[in-house]
């Protein structure tokens, strides 16, 4: 049995986008309950030198709509990366989610070699589908959410190993 580049990617990313969500769904209730201004869950960071909580949700969602478009040829959209709030970070979420289901997996499938040239800051580096899916998109996209989760956990929202796997 093959798995295709389409199903190892896009129902990934809707899946956690899906589950990060109900994430921050249930810290915002967690800031309201125990009288936390919500910008404190917003700007914490588990070191100094890392990116706070918004800025993680902003980089998955990034991934996941950057990831989808490369491998399906077309240019990713851009987004301000202004949210400042737990309805704004939520309704990115929605919109990367809408997005990705807008890829259709023609468009994907048979990727696996498909040049990738992804720019950061001032380098290129170069991959094909498959190495850029497996050794950089996934890998970073569940870093980003894990550190999402860590974040509100180790700030007492009250979260377990299934929130962030979601549901069967």
């Amino acid at each position: 049995m093959n798995i295709s580049m389409y199903q190892s990617s896009v129902p990934v990313f809707v899946r956690m986008l899906n589950n990060l969500a109900e994430i921050l769904k249930k810290a915002a209730a967690h800031a309201e309950t125990k009288k936390i201004d919500p910008a404190v869950l917003l700007q914490t960071r588990l070191y100094p030198d890392m990116f706070a909580l918004a800025r993680q949700v902003q980089i998955a969602t990034d991934t996941a709509k950057g990831c989808a478009a490369r491998l399906a040829g077309v240019e990713p959209p851009r987004y301000e990366d202004k949210e400042s709030s737990f309805p704004e970070l939520l309704a990115r979420i929605e919109k990367t989610i809408a997005y990705a289901k807008s890829i259709k997996p023609d468009q994907i499938d048979g990727s696996e070699d498909r040049p990738i040239v992804l720019k950061v800051r001032d380098q290129s580096i170069n991959f094909t589908g498959l190495a850029y899916l497996l050794n950089f998109a996934l890998p970073n996209f569940y870093f980003h959410v894990a550190t999402a989760y860590d974040l509100l956990r180790h700030n007492g929202v009250e979260l377990g190993k299934q929130d962030f796997l979601g549901r069967a």
